[in-house]
């Protein structure tokens, strides 16, 4: 990539951060590329759709969140690497407003921007729920497909002013709910 259409890249993706996280993940693309003083096309050549915007936005959040699940694979307690990593996968969707819909949508549309990192994080939560299962941690009786709903849900609760403040609440209700030990 040449150097101007990195710093291009680089400028967007720096103010779609802040765009995203102040109004939201369906922020006007037009404001974004006006506050980072490039053209519409030009946002358009770097990021066809809202999907890849939102896949770039996310990628570094999902890297950390995968290498998160890798090292709590070999955590002491499983069930409390299970419910770390779980914390973290809300933590990471509640930094934008609104992405949970897209972040789930694309789970199940293969051709959506968004569809390996999500999947690897529903690989990565179901690898930790796995562990958790054999060693006795965690309910028999959900997958990981449960897991990453119940994910969404938490992190929808966030994105609600009325139940924000209940959050962490329903999260401990939650995982009190999947662990069959507490850790």
């Amino acid at each position: 990539m040449r150097a101007d259409a990195r710093k291009n890249y680089d400028r967007l993706l720096a103010v779609a951060n802040v765009v995203v996280t102040e109004e939201g993940a369906d922020a006007s693309l037009r404001d974004i590329a006006r506050r980072a003083d490039v053209g519409l096309g030009t946002m358009y050549r770097r990021f066809p759709t809202r999907e890849a915007l939102l896949e770039a936005l996310l990628r570094t959040n999902f890297d950390e969140l995968a290498a998160k699940a890798a090292a709590l694979e070999s955590a002491d307690q499983a069930g409390g690497a299970l419910v770390a990593w779980l914390r973290d996968f809300v933590a990471c969707a509640d930094n934008y407003r609104g992405v949970i819909a897209a972040m789930v949508a694309a789970i199940e549309d293969p051709e959506s921007a968004l569809h390996a990192s999500c999947t690897a994080m529903k690989a990565a939560g179901a690898r930790l729920l796995a562990r958790a299962q054999a060693a006795g941690a965690a309910r028999t009786d959900i997958d990981s497909t449960d897991l990453y709903a119940l994910g969404a849900a938490l992190a929808w609760v966030g994105d609600q002013p009325a139940f924000a403040s209940r959050a962490d609440h329903l999260f401990d209700i939650i995982t009190g709910a999947i662990l069959t030990t507490r850790p």
